[in-house]
């Protein structure tokens, strides 16, 4: 029989409530304990889901000694901080992307994560998805050979308000750590670490990024291009044009995947899926799947992943001009 492992909420709102219906759906999950700034805010979201406790700090949540695991989705400004105050208190950590706002950050999480002897993983959504994982067996495959080009995009128009999280650089704001990720893991995840990296960005009158165009280089003629902005409403999909035919996938903004395989000679294929919880307990299914088994880090996002993202992710700040006051390293 399974272990029944009681969750954490570090930070309630949009993305916990979506990443909660995930976990509802899964019977090795307690829903435990909810923790916010807010008392208020805490017992509502507890209430609403269907916690059993609910706490007006983080500290007291990290403290409970029945949690097991801290699901984190404060502002990407706090994730350093809030991972950190998890791993000092043993609890393990699947913490929303983006993992921190630089490198420096994430290499002190892995770090600490590895004194702790704690698991932690990076909330990434694609990778656990059964889209991805078809498009990568057929390229593995070796029917569509080798990626010529990738053309990744995740852009959608949001109302101007500087004190929103999107357009708020003290909250890490911009759209290439919000969306721009997005794209960027596509690139790391069907083709690797790039070694040449050109960007290009437009700014909000808030100082944040708010479209940001990006050319990646691989060698060998092997390249890719990434989009996001928070002013055109271009939808979210990847183009892997290959030597044998092209493969397109796109999702909905309710998740919803699909895939075209268009191979020379072949007809066209199709693939479509809603997944339940839209997508997230895959998440948490690795989690605990880990925990199980008495590993520190997932096979799927393993902490060198999420260390190439970041890496990356400075890269192309700094070639766009993207500065974060203060916290930049």
């Amino acid at each position: 029989m399974k272990k029944k492992y009681k969750w954490g909420i570090l930070a309630p709102g949009k993305m916990s409530a979506k990443f909660t219906g995930g976990l509802k759906l899964l019977e090795n999950v307690e829903l435990y304990a909810v923790g916010s700034r807010d008392l208020i805010r805490a017992k509502q979201f507890a209430e609403e889901f269907g916690f059993k406790k609910f706490y007006g700090s983080y500290e007291e949540l990290v403290n409970d000694k029945e949690v097991d695991v801290i699901y984190i989705a404060s502002p990407h400004s706090h994730h350093f901080e809030h991972t950190m105050l998890c791993l000092k208190n043993r609890k393990a950590v699947i913490c929303e992307k983006a993992f921190a706002l630089n490198s420096r950050e994430v290499k002190a999480m892995i770090s600490e994560a590895e004194k702790q002897k704690v698991f932690l993983m990076e909330a990434l959504w694609p990778p656990f998805q059964p889209i991805y994982r078809k498009t990568k067996e057929i390229l593995l495959g070796g029917e569509p050979g080798r990626i010529i080009h990738l053309n990744a995009r995740f852009s959608f128009q949001a109302p101007y308000n500087p004190a929103d999280r999107k357009f708020n650089l003290e909250l890490g704001g911009g759209s290439l750590l919000d969306i721009g990720i997005y794209p960027l893991i596509d690139a790391l995840y069907f083709i690797g670490v790039p070694s040449e990296v050109i960007a290009k960005a437009s700014f909000a009158a808030s100082g944040s990024e708010d479209t940001i165009s990006i050319i990646l280089g691989f060698g060998d003629g092997l390249m890719a291009t990434l989009y996001s902005s928070f002013r055109t409403a271009g939808g979210i999909g990847c183009d892997l044009l290959c030597e044998n035919g092209n493969l397109f996938f796109s999702r909905a903004r309710d998740m919803s995947q699909r895939l075209n395989v268009d191979l020379n000679g072949k007809e066209n294929t199709e693939y479509s899926l809603l997944p339940d919880g839209m997508g997230y307990q895959f998440e948490a299914m690795e989690v605990m799947k880990c925990l199980d088994e008495g590993k520190l880090q997932s096979d799927i996002v393993p902490h060198s992943f999420s260390l190439n993202l970041i890496t990356t992710l400075d890269r192309i700040r700094q070639s766009a001009g993207i500065v974060f006051p203060g916290r930049d390293s």
